[in-house]
């Protein structure tokens, strides 16, 4: 594969000014803010049911299982109506592929190496691709396995054991994750920028993403 294949269209990224260029469209902002929002209730109140301490805070049990339930039912909502957008669909399909120098990419964060000459990365680097992979998985786990709990009634008593352990122990999982999405984002002000304005400056597009050609 090219490491060009890695690139949008020039209609998905134009150039904002001479010292700006567009990274992300109105639907790949919404998908991610509603994403986040839903992911954010169903952490809370996980926490909530499951941490004492919290629970004692919250109260209202029931509520708070609702609440998780249905979160949890409307995650992949956002993403399927961002698939109505060709922009979204187009940072999917950038998502979904690795090209030689995402294998590069990894091997210089296994050894520890932050030197951008070594970390090659066209729009999305590889250490995004799979987290948004292993992310997607995961979502995809925990609504199945939360279904087997909730319609207790449908299948046998192991089958339901068995989901509530993986259930509960993907979502610590999970968490660790997050705060560490969360910890690399809070790190990269710029990177924030663009998924709130949809714009990046032009020097950190060249220096972060050197294979991008927008």
């Amino acid at each position: 594969m090219s490491q060009r294949a890695d690139t949008p269209a020039p209609s998905a990224a134009t150039s904002v000014s001479a010292s700006e260029v567009r990274r992300f469209g109105r639907s790949q902002k919404w998908v991610h803010r509603a994403t986040a929002a839903l992911m954010g209730v169903c952490v809370v109140t996980a926490a909530c049911l499951y941490i004492p301490q919290f629970a004692e805070l919250v109260g209202r049990r029931e509520l708070v299982v609702r609440v998780h339930e249905w979160a949890g039912l409307a995650l992949p909502v956002p993403v399927l109506a961002g698939l109505a957008s060709r922009g979204f669909r187009a940072d999917l399909g950038f998502l979904n592929r690795f090209g030689p120098h995402d294998r590069i990419w990894l091997r210089a964060a296994l050894r520890r190496d932050k030197r951008r000459a070594v970390r090659p990365a066209a729009k999305f680097n590889a250490g995004q691709k799979v987290y948004a992979a292993w992310i997607a998985g995961a979502s995809l786990v925990m609504l199945g396995t939360g279904l087997l709990m909730w319609f207790t009634h449908l299948t046998p008593l192991m089958w339901r054991t068995s989901a509530t352990f993986v259930h509960d122990w993907l979502a610590l999982t999970i968490g660790i994750v997050l705060a560490g999405h969360i910890g690399m984002a809070l790190g990269d002000p710029e990177a924030r920028r663009g998924l709130r304005t949809g714009s990046v400056s032009k020097e950190w597009a060249d220096r972060e993403h050197p294979l991008w050609r927008p």
